[in-house]
């Protein structure tokens, strides 16, 4: 009976784990969907990410606040600035690129861009880190390439030479938040997931709101008010809840897991760019978006082991 009941509550934290990861990652995926959805009504891109920050602060703030507290071992001044200095890196200047990046490109390829993040950890850290790269690993990065090759060529055909621009600058935002995963690896470990993400979100709050206010007036915060909307759909819906349920789902089922369920990320993006955007879908992008997602596949999994 006791043997049942183990099953019996091990099968309910595993359903309950993809579950929680499933979702995250669909939410997760209607980011670059609301984003191009608010650009519809004018918004420019600092003042849309500096709006959506500030609505996402208190959460996090509280997620600070909540992690400490239920913490035996408290965070230190130094490790305190080295998360916050840290999230200027893997938050201020990869949401702002991937902005940016969002006026030139499609939901589906912004999606499919930043979900080569894993093939750029392997990079980074055979790099500074002289970690070998595996047979798997080069087959990953080749089919991970190729694909978004064929996802710009898809772009090109519907936006011009500009998507290229729009690529380089989603790329950048990959990077930024590979960096950002390498070096704050050690810190993830001593804080954890949750003030980790909590500390570096609110330095990159106050970084974005310090460009917003330099690059803009503060009556570049009124706008019509669908974009509040969408930028508070945004905030909670694409930023907060899917971060929790994330980090609660990789607790229950494993990293190596959740990556295949996360894998349904670019899928989703793509089908609700198409149903909300009218974004259309070609042979190459559904190619391309095969590919990459088996390359990181590889890596995620070989990496899960």
């Amino acid at each position: 009976m006791a043997d049942e009941s183990d099953q019996s509550t091990g099968l309910r934290n595993a359903l309950l784990g993809a579950l929680a990861v499933l979702i995250a990652a669909v939410s997760f995926s209607g980011k670059a969907v609301l984003v191009k959805l608010a650009y519809r009504h004018g918004v420019d891109a600092t003042t849309l990410l500096a709006m959506r920050m500030l609505m996402a602060l208190p959460f996090f703030a509280a997620l600070a606040v909540w992690g400490e507290w239920r913490s035996e071992r408290r965070t230190t001044p130094r490790e305190l600035g080295m998360m916050a200095g840290i999230g200027l890196l893997g938050f201020y200047l990869a949401a702002l690129t991937d902005f940016i990046g969002l006026q030139y490109i499609t939901a589906g390829l912004e999606r499919l861009i930043l979900f080569l993040y894993p093939t750029m950890v392997v990079l980074i850290s055979a790099a500074f880190l002289k970690r070998q790269i595996s047979g798997t690993d080069l087959v990953s990065l080749l089919l991970s390439y190729a694909g978004v090759g064929l996802a710009v060529f898809h772009d090109i055909a519907f936006n011009g030479s500009q998507a290229w621009t729009g690529a380089a600058l989603v790329l950048t935002s990959a990077a930024a938040y590979a960096v950002y995963l390498v070096v704050g690896g050690e810190l993830i470990k001593k804080a954890g997931s949750a003030r980790f993400t909590a500390y570096a979100m609110i330095s990159s709050t106050v970084a974005i709101t310090g460009h917003f206010l330099i690059m803009r007036p503060l009556s570049a915060f009124v706008q019509p008010l669908p974009v509040y909307q969408l930028t508070a759909i945004m905030a909670f819906f694409s930023t907060v809840i899917p971060a929790f349920l994330m980090s609660e789902g990789m607790k229950r089922i494993g990293a190596s897991r959740s990556s295949i369920i996360n894998s349904i990320g670019p899928v989703s993006t793509i089908a609700l760019a198409w149903y909300f955007l009218g974004e259309q879908v070609s042979v190459a992008q559904a190619g391309g978006t095969a590919l990459v997602i088996t390359g990181v596949l590889l890596t995620t999994l070989r990496r899960g082991k």
